[in-house]
């Protein structure tokens, strides 16, 4: 009997970590490397995993005060409180961690990921929301509050895991559900008519109304992140980097697009899979 329990454990442990374990898409490798050859062309005194710190590393003033301010983050007791969410029993007796496989350190890299049978990207924020709600938890908030303080400290955990985000090769799905995802971030929208690459690779590091725009290597490395003008204008400061589309869109003037639907899930599949390689820099504060 103890055998078969192992041996049922083992099987299901491979097929959570089947798409791992998938060879990446060649085209897909393809775009990865051009994306990070133009930025590391553009920008050849940074690595590769300095782009996790945007326009912080792009300015050495700037990047002394993202020191003095990471010294005491004004973000520590929301990602406390994240961390006793995902260590708090349900009613039931289970906690978050009953939903997921690996260890607690591994998840943020496991996500964004492709999954072949319901044929729909999985992201992590996503995925929280969907066990909260098997398990009876109380309703949350998709794209800030206790969503964002539970995997803030999942992403805190996962600091110096690398992103691999896998596009299976031969999956005409994934494929698709990745080209919706780069649509979404090349094409132009709202009165502004500009696209996410108009900012952040065409313009990074550029100043605009006093801010230097940050480049698109890296954006996925830190998220949730702790913003200071969210900070300021209503709630405590967090968001998922979905909640971040959708203000990226507002500045734009275009509608955004509604949290957890394929557009933005997709975006994040690809705007992640870009990242890959890099190492997850942990929860972290910007402007």
């Amino acid at each position: 009997m103890k055998k078969l329990i192992v041996t049922f454990a083992a099987v299901a442990l491979l097929g959570a970590g089947s798409a791992i374990s998938a060879q990446q898409s060649s085209a897909v490798q393809a775009d990865i490397d051009a994306f990070q050859n133009h930025f590391k062309s553009k920008f050849p005194n940074l690595s590769l995993n300095d782009f996790s710190k945007g326009p912080y590393a792009m300015n050495e003033d700037k990047f002394m005060q993202f020191e003095a301010v990471m010294e005491m983050p004004p973000f520590e007791d929301l990602r406390d409180a994240g961390e006793k969410a995902w260590n708090t029993p349900f009613a039931n007796g289970k906690t978050f961690s009953s939903c997921f496989s690996g260890g607690d350190e591994t998840l943020r890299v496991q996500y964004p990921r492709w999954n072949s049978t319901s044929g729909k990207v999985e992201t992590l924020e996503k995925a929280v929301l969907n066990c909260n709600k098997a398990n009876g938890g109380k309703k949350m908030k998709s794209g800030k509050g206790k969503l964002a303080h539970i995997t803030s400290y999942l992403t805190t955990l996962a600091e110096g895991q690398v992103i691999n985000v896998i596009v299976p090769e031969g999956d005409a799905k994934a494929l698709a559900a990745y080209n919706q995802g780069k649509n979404e971030f090349y094409a132009k929208r709202g009165q502004l008519n500009l696209s996410c690459a108009n900012c952040h690779i065409d313009s990074a590091g550029k100043r605009i109304r006093g801010n230097t725009l940050s480049p698109a290597l890296g954006h996925i490395t830190h998220f949730p992140v702790w913003r200071g003008k969210w900070a300021k204008k209503k709630g405590d400061g967090f968001g998922t980097i979905q909640r971040r589309y959708g203000g990226c869109n507002k500045q734009v003037r275009a509608k955004p697009r509604k949290r957890h639907q394929s557009e933005y899930t997709n975006l994040e599949f690809f705007h992640t899979a870009m990242s890959n390689g890099m190492e997850i820099s942990g929860t972290e504060y910007r402007e």
